[in-house]
């Protein structure tokens, strides 16, 4: 389908007829224009009548072109259907002091569980096609890394950029909560879901994690907990080597409790290849589906008449220089 989108502007087609039909003013003869160095020389006030003929036809050519070209003329193509469904996932990472724990491993190297969090999420942000993501990072409290959008890249940038201890080394899980249920309170239409990912217990913060849980769940929001931490671990001393556990903080019960509390699911993450499969179960969510949208396809054609009214332009312009020149040669050769 043709159209223009400025069907207005070609009302300016009939702009220099309009001029042309005007009275003209009488010019008094004193106001005449002298030049000293064309004194002697004969100048014909008119040209011949095909060339002015001619340049007068390309002038109104070149003018309803550009016209033409202002008026944005386009190609409509037929409707696309642009799929509507998505999820509203919002991510919440502990970076309190026992992230820095060293128990994971990721492709044979010994690594902390923020390194591995990071290399797993990754993974997991870049294949959320469609959905809209949220990043909040919490310690002693909990702050808005990225406000939900599309832009998967600068989520997952944000995220490799955080650092363990950035606002503190306590553990704020209900203002990370809290701070999720006051992002998503707008948002009617939406699956509200909420991620989070800690490795102990709640030890900072203005919201208690039951106050916390309450709001989540007047607001709607769906949260799945993940304990992250390995149950042994070997650790060299004067005496020897003597296993211990390093996850022996994590509260799993409350974590058990919010989940549940929320329609979610507690999972637990005490190494990649489980925190892998975490998030394939999450894949399986559910996405809301929202009102259908439809686009049509917009081709530009102005720039063709536009490059046919600089061409005329060029012609008339080439045309004036040689008309010019041609009467000066005839005119020195009317004086010798």
């Amino acid at each position: 389908m043709f159209e223009f989108a400025w069907w207005w502007v070609l009302f300016a087609l009939p702009l220099p007829l309009l001029v042309y039909l005007l009275p003209a003013k009488e010019r008094p003869q004193g106001a005449a224009l002298r030049l000293p160095h064309l004194t002697g020389i004969q100048v014909t006030g008119t040209a011949p009548v095909e060339r002015k003929r001619s340049r007068m036809m390309l002038a109104s050519l070149a003018w309803i072109a550009l016209v033409l070209a202002a008026a944005r003329p386009q190609w409509l193509g037929e409707p696309v259907s642009i799929p509507a469904e998505g999820r509203d996932l919002m991510i919440a990472v502990d970076l309190s002091g026992s992230m820095k724990m060293d128990d994971m491993e990721v492709n044979g190297r010994q690594v902390d569980r923020l390194v591995m969090i990071k290399h797993v999420l990754d993974d997991f942000i870049q294949r959320r096609v469609g959905d809209r993501l949220g990043l909040i990072l919490f310690a002693d409290t909990a702050y808005l890394q990225a406000p939900l959008t599309y832009d998967r890249s600068t989520v997952a940038q944000l995220l490799d950029e955080a650092v363990i201890g950035l606002v503190g080394d306590q553990t704020a899980i209900g203002d990370a909560i809290g701070l999720a249920a006051r992002r998503f309170e707008k948002r009617e239409k939406s699956n509200k879901v909420l991620i989070l990912l800690t490795d102990g217990q709640n030890t900072a913060g203005a919201i208690s994690p039951s106050e916390a849980k309450e709001l989540a769940e007047q607001q709607g929001i769906t949260v799945y907990t993940i304990g992250v931490g390995a149950d042994k671990m070997l650790v060299r001393s004067l005496f020897g080597t003597r296993q211990i556990n390093p996850s022996q903080e994590l509260d799993e019960g409350m974590l058990t409790d919010i989940a549940k509390s929320t329609g979610g699911q507690y999972f637990r993450a005490r190494d990649t290849e489980s925190l892998e499969q975490i998030y394939q179960t999450l894949d399986e969510l559910e996405p809301i589906a929202r009102e259908s949208q439809k686009m049509r396809p917009q081709t530009a054609l102005f720039y063709y008449p536009l490059a046919a009214s600089l061409l005329l332009t060029l012609l008339i312009a080439l045309g004036a220089v040689v008309g010019g020149r041609f009467g000066r040669a005839r005119q020195e050769a009317n004086r010798a």
